[in-house]
């Protein structure tokens, strides 16, 4: 294993406030087993996984299905036993799929004219109910700011506005320029689409309009067209308030549009940046009917576990994820192409945990705590599968002592540097700053905080039900590359290939740094499963409370 000549691993878990470390042996098996983490490993199941014959694996599609039957194949090839509900490898659910037909046009009309946006280049809408039909009718827009009502950063952007039936129009992010104020360039959840949709539904608006820029997302507007065309994944709502359309808008037509009635945008967003502000009605009155095609399918998540030693700990279990799925079949390319074949997304994921379970399973001794491999669905339709594993877990909730997440893996080299996504959260900090010290690298924080990562991916859903939960990727630091260039590399590939049918396997795709960081995830997974006490959040982190902190 790279650099690991060394013959202990510093455990720091917490046994509450306080954390005091100790020293654990790693075993020359544990390293030699590290070793099978090959480039080999990994790239084999990325080929398999990304070809076309899979049509980009969407959820509930033939594509998942022959996914998920290599997957339990590989695992119990691997010696893993199941672990699916009654004995299976496979965890279905209901799923509702929704194919949203939208108007090419959406008209506004306000006191200064009317004004037409046109579809796919300008807005992108989708239904925001589970139903054949979903309308707005001669509604008003409200712009709302941030649309963020946050009790503990004294912050209320609605000021008890009645926006009961309006269309509402968010800010991306939240207040991003005071470190005191959401953490600063941070963005928490309340950053994130998925709450402004929450948000207007709780209010009982008709529709939510975010306006979309490229710093506030994170990406660009086609990444907006692809990931909200063709088919969409829910679970069957339960009651959950709904809105009847969700909606985003470029910056320019929201210009545009907010001209015409009057308003500057910047103006707007000037107001916006304080507590003081109150939602502004903008005079734009818009009405809309979208078409639904309803589908109802089973979507699949895909567990195997491979059990303790210890006869008291291998009842407890650190979980190792990856999503399965990606994007599917959906609008062509300008080559042509139509399938989203999600080749770094994240068939490389996938395969880096295969490769992590291989490695165990070649351990002479297992570890102390059950290591349970987890594929899930849906993590490209706001963590489906997760959501419903973290919810309807197939062990005891309260037995899954933390969660390592892998998703997009490094495909440019390796790195000095280790960028943990929301560093600070709990103590496995400690065992992730250990653990990269073993391969003569330094942990840092994230490199673009402001994109909102850890509420992005699968891990989120273990934390939401208070699993300690661990995502870290290489860092931009590449070993024989000149400063600035991973931050280079890494936003080409974005504009290029991120959730578009371009995202296939590649030749000129390095292993080397993937390779390190499974081999990072198999240390920190070992360090866990062997710690006599389990991870904590950290005191007044935002998850703290979803599960007592506990040593037992």
């Amino acid at each position: 294993m790279t650099r690991l000549a060394v013959p202990v691993l510093v455990l720091a878990i917490a046994g509450g406030i306080a954390a005091q470390a100790q020293l654990a042996p790693v075993p020359q098996g544990a390293i030699a087993a590290a070793k099978t983490v090959t480039a080999a490993a990994i790239a084999g199941p990325t080929r398999f996984l990304s070809n076309d014959l899979l049509e980009g694996r969407a959820t509930s599609k033939p594509g998942e299905a022959l996914a998920t039957a290599y997957l339990a194949s590989e695992m119990e090839s691997i010696g893993l036993e199941p672990a699916g509900p009654g004995g299976a490898w496979e965890q279905r659910f209901a799923a509702i799929g929704l194919t949203s037909h939208v108007p090419e046009k959406w008209g506004f009309s306000t006191k200064g004219g009317t004004v037409s946006l046109s579809f796919w280049d300008e807005f992108i809408a989708a239904t925001g109910k589970q139903m054949p039909s979903a309308a707005i009718s001669d509604a008003e827009l409200v712009f709302v700011g941030y649309g963020i009502a946050a009790s503990e950063f004294q912050w209320d952007d609605f000021k008890g506005a009645d926006v009961r039936g309006k269309v509402l129009v968010f800010l991306n992010n939240d207040p991003d320029w005071d470190d005191s104020l959401f953490a600063g360039n941070r963005r928490l959840y309340y950053g994130r689409w998925t709450y402004k949709y929450e948000e207007a539904a709780r209010r009982g608006a008709a529709g939510a309009i975010v306006v979309h820029t490229t710093p506030s997302a994170g990406y660009g507007w086609p990444v907006v067209r692809n990931s909200w065309s063709g088919e969409q994944y829910e679970l069957p709502n339960a009651g959950e308030p709904t809105i009847e359309v969700k909606a985003w808008t470029t910056e320019a037509a929201t210009r545009r549009l907010l001209k015409v009635a009057g308003f500057d945008l910047d103006a707007l967003i000037a107001k916006a940046r304080s507590r003081e502000f109150r939602p502004v009605p903008l005079g734009i009155r818009t009405s809309l009917t979208i078409t639904a095609d309803i589908g109802r399918g089973q979507a699949i998540n895909v567990a195997g576990v491979l059990r303790g030693s210890d006869s008291k700990l291998r009842d407890e279990y650190v979980v190792f994820s990856a999503h399965h799925d990606h994007l599917g079949v959906g609008k062509p390319d300008a080559s042509g192409d139509r399938i989203y074949n999600g080749a770094r997304d994240n068939a490389t994921g996938v395969a880096t945990v295969l490769a992590i379970a291989r490695a165990f399973a070649a351990l002479p001794e297992r570890p102390r705590r059950s290591l349970l491999f987890l594929f899930v669905t849906g993590e490209e339709s706001n963590l489906l599968g997760s959501h419903h594993f973290a919810t309807h877990p197939t062990v005891p909730n309260d037995r899954i002592v933390a969660d390592i997440n892998f998703d997009s893996g490094n495909i440019f080299g390796r790195t000095r540097d280790v960028s943990q996504v929301g560093r600070g959260k709990s103590d496995l900090d400690r065992v992730l700053d250990a653990a990269a010290g073993l391969q003569g690298r330094v942990v840092t924080d994230e490199a673009f905080p402001d994109r909102g990562a850890f509420y992005r991916s699968d891990q989120f859903a273990f934390a939401e039900v208070g699993i300690p939960s661990l995502y870290f990727s290489s860092g931009l630091d590449y070993i024989g590359r000149p400063a600035g260039w991973g931050k280079e590399i890494g936003d080409a590939w974005r504009d290029a290939h991120y959730h578009q049918p371009s995202d296939e396997m590649d030749p000129s795709w390095n292993w080397d740094g993937m390779v390190e960081d499974a081999r990072l995830g198999l240390l920190v997974g070992y360090a866990v499963a062997q710690a006599d006490r389990r991870p904590v959040w950290r005191a007044g982190d935002e998850f703290e409370r979803a599960r007592p902190n506990s040593a037992e």
